[in-house]
C-alpha cells in the first residue's frame, strides 16, 4: 500500500496550505485533538497567525464493550456530555453508570490540561471561526460530539481539517461542519497510522512543545469558571 504521508508534518505542511487557501473569516482559533492532531494543529495556526488550544474529548464506552461510544465528555471550561441515546439504551448504559463515567473521564481532561497548559481555561469560541484538527479520522464519534458542543458554545463557523479519512466518515460529518477540507480519502480505508510512513505515538513532551510554539494570550474578559458537577448535555448524537 502507497503510503500517503512521510508524517505528520508532512501533512501539517500540505493541511496548512489547503487550508489557508480557503481564506477562512476572522477571528479564526485552531483547536487541536490531543495527542496526534497537535504537531499538526500547531503548523496550521502558525500559518494562520492563530491562536491555537486543546479541544479535550474523552469517549465514554459501553459497560460490556469498552471500544464502544456510547457518549462522550468535552472540555468546554466545564464538562458537557452528548450522549447517544440509541447506543445508551441499547448497551443497557443508564444515568448512574454515564454520571460515574463523565467523573471519570472528567478527571482525566483536567489531568491533560493542567499537564499541557498549566491548567489554563479553553479559549473562548463564541463568534469565531473554529478550525478542527486531528492527524486522522476513523470513525469521526467523538469528533462528532466534539462540533456539536462547540456548535452549542457559539462558534460562528466550523471548519473541520484533517489528512486522511474514510468516505463514509466524511459524509456524516460533513452534516456537522460549515466546512471540511481533508486531504486524501483512501478506499479501501486502512487505520489511520497505516498512511503514514512514521505515525510514532506523540508524547506529552512533544503536546507542551508544540503548544508553547503557538503560545498566545487569552483575552481577559473570556475567562469562564470551571463548574463543580458534571453537566450533560440536552442534545443526543446519532451513532
Amino acid at each position: 500500500m502507497d503510503r500517503l504521508f512521510r508524517d505528520r508534518a508532512d501533512a501539517a505542511r500540505q493541511l496548512a496550505e489547503r487550508v489557508a487557501q480557503a481564506e477562512l473569516p476572522r477571528p479564526l482559533i485552531v483547536l487541536a485533538l490531543p495527542r496526534g492532531g497537535v504537531p499538526i494543529a500547531a503548523v496550521i495556526a502558525r500559518r494562520l497567525d492563530a491562536p491555537l488550544d486543546l479541544l479535550l474529548v474523552r469517549k465514554i464506552g459501553s459497560p460490556y464493550q469498552p471500544e464502544l461510544a456510547v457518549a462522550a465528555v468535552v472540555d468546554a471550561g466545564r464538562p458537557e456530555v452528548v450522549v447517544d441515546e440509541t447506543m445508551a439504551r441499547l448497551e443497557d448504559a443508564d444515568e448512574r453508570y454515564l454520571q460515574r463515567q463523565t467523573q471519570r473521564e472528567w478527571d482525566e481532561i483536567l489531568r491533560r490540561r493542567q499537564r499541557y497548559l498549566a491548567g489554563r481555561e479553553p479559549l473562548p469560541v463564541q463568534g469565531a471561526t473554529v478550525v478542527v484538527v486531528d492527524d486522522g479520522i476513523a470513525t469521526g464519534t467523538t469528533v462528532r460530539a466534539a462540533l456539536a458542543v462547540l456548535r452549542r458554545r457559539g462558534a460562528a463557523r466550523l471548519v473541520l481539517a484533517v489528512p486522511v479519512a474514510p468516505h463514509e466518515s466524511l459524509v456524516r460529518l460533513r452534516r456537522e461542519v460549515d466546512e471540511l477540507i481533508c486531504l486524501a480519502e483512501p478506499s479501501p480505508f486502512y487505520a489511520i497510522g497505516l498512511h503514514y510512513d512514521d505515525f510514532h505515538q506523540v508524547g506529552d513532551d512533544e503536546v507542551i512543545e508544540a503548544m508553547r510554539s503557538c503560545a498566545v494570550p487569552r483575552p481577559a474578559q473570556a475567562v469562564v469558571e470551571p463548574a463543580r458537577q458534571p453537566a450533560r448535555a440536552a442534545e443526543t448524537t446519532s451513532p
